[in-house]
């Protein structure tokens, strides 16, 4: 008798997880009402310290923006933390302007010399909607001749663009202390 209302309570449970939806545990979301970022730009390659613009222009479709995530990976290290960046009132319907990371790391004191990242960055909107994604790959390289002399595309070549946010990611060299142990680079 046991056995049976075990299986019978198996079977229950399995019922619910396959025929009920899993509200607050995987919330569809409706990807017409995400907002849209609909432009973007950065330069690919710069010398470790490198202060480096991720210039966007982005939209609401639904619900006011609400923060940028930024997410960098690192060959060796792996995937590291999102930085949030809270958008002030006046961007959450239109933004067009730049986000800045500094590069240098206060937890690295150099890079090795053809060191490559890639940033990932999306806009999540006050309904938790996330925008479309845009993927910037940046490589560091000493002796880039202009790094800071480059020509904007439109629509970022239109005047004085202002400055969103920082992104706060202390990058780490692998090789030295504070590497990770284990690391798993998916």
């Amino acid at each position: 008798m046991k056995k049976k209302n075990c299986v019978l309570l198996f079977m229950s449970l399995v019922s619910v997880f396959f025929f009920f939806p899993c509200f607050g545990w995987a919330q569809s979301k409706t990807v017409e009402n995400a907002p849209v970022i609909t432009h973007s730009f950065a330069v690919e390659n710069g010398q470790y310290g490198y202060i480096w613009k991720i210039y966007i222009e982005a939209e609401a479709r639904g619900a006011d923006m609400l923060k940028i995530a930024s997410v960098a990976h690192q060959p060796g290290y792996g995937y590291y933390p999102t930085d949030w960046i809270i958008l002030k009132p006046g961007y959450r319907r239109h933004l067009k302007g730049y986000i800045q990371w500094n590069t240098f790391s206060s937890k690295a004191h150099y890079l090795r010399e053809w060191t490559p990242i890639t940033l990932r960055v999306s806009i999540i909107d006050n309904a938790g909607n996330e925008s479309n994604e845009v993927v910037f790959p940046f490589t560091f390289e000493s002796g880039v001749k202009g790094a800071y002399q480059y020509k904007l595309p439109s629509p970022f070549d239109q005047g004085d663009l202002p400055r969103l946010g920082y992104i706060a990611i202390d990058l780490i060299e692998p090789t030295m202390d504070g590497g990770r142990d284990n690391l798993r680079d998916d």
